[in-house]
């Protein structure tokens, strides 16, 4: 229920991009201007989410001198995702609270499916299984150059797992992420998070106004 008394079906909205883009920034900006339209919410992010979520985060983000096969990081992930839409994700919806998160399916297809070759159709298996037809109803892709996240990534100082990756990764993450968008116009909004704070807050504004407020 809005502040104007009128009941809205509860929405699910993500964030996704590759390291450096901004993406827990703009989502707390996100989460304030829904609040202040009277929203309750929720605020997560993958993997993580639930104790076990957030322990199979540890284990994907530590660095670690043995390789993580791509495989075997894939299931790691869904195994996340599986306990935060169970426990999480549905259980905010059904109860009528907005969900936002800091990345969801498409980081999948982006990370092991563009990063790390596995099969698209592989992924989807698992979507599938896990998720069983749960989609964002909005998702604010933020993107920049390669060059400029990995830059303000450094910049951050200690970098996790996949943060330590090469450029060469994040190009074929970032190339993932624009295919999908180019697929699903309707639901994947393209935010050039190069520019200044202020710029890409109005393009996020923009949406808000555009998109969300029609949900109000």
């Amino acid at each position: 229920m809005t502040r104007s008394g009128k009941m809205v079906r509860a929405r699910f909205i993500t964030f996704e991009g590759i390291e450096g883009v901004g993406k827990s920034t703009h989502l707390k900006f996100v989460a304030g201007w829904l609040r202040a339209h009277g929203i309750k919410l929720l605020v997560t992010r993958e993997p993580g989410g639930t104790e076990l979520a957030d322990e199979i985060r540890k284990l994907l983000l530590t660095p670690r001198k043995r390789i993580v096969t791509p495989m075997a990081e894939l299931l790691l992930m869904f195994a996340a995702r599986a306990s935060h839409v169970e426990q999480v994700i549905r259980p905010a919806l059904d109860s009528g609270r907005w969900v936002l998160c800091d990345r969801f399916t498409d980081a999948s297809y982006a990370y092991q499916g563009g990063g790390r070759h596995i099969p698209a159709r592989d992924i989807a298996a698992l979507e599938r299984m896990v998720t069983r037809g749960l989609k964002p109803d909005l998702t604010l892709l933020l993107v920049a150059p390669v060059h400029v996240g990995m830059t303000r990534v450094r910049q951050r100082g200690r970098r996790d797992r996949f943060e330590l990756e090469q450029r060469a990764f994040f190009e074929r993450v970032r190339r993932t992420y624009l295919q999908r968008a180019k697929r699903e116009v309707r639901r994947m909004r393209i935010i050039g998070a190069e520019a200044s704070m202020g710029t890409v807050r109005r393009q996020v504004l923009r949406v808000l106004e555009e998109r969300v407020a029609k949900w109000l």
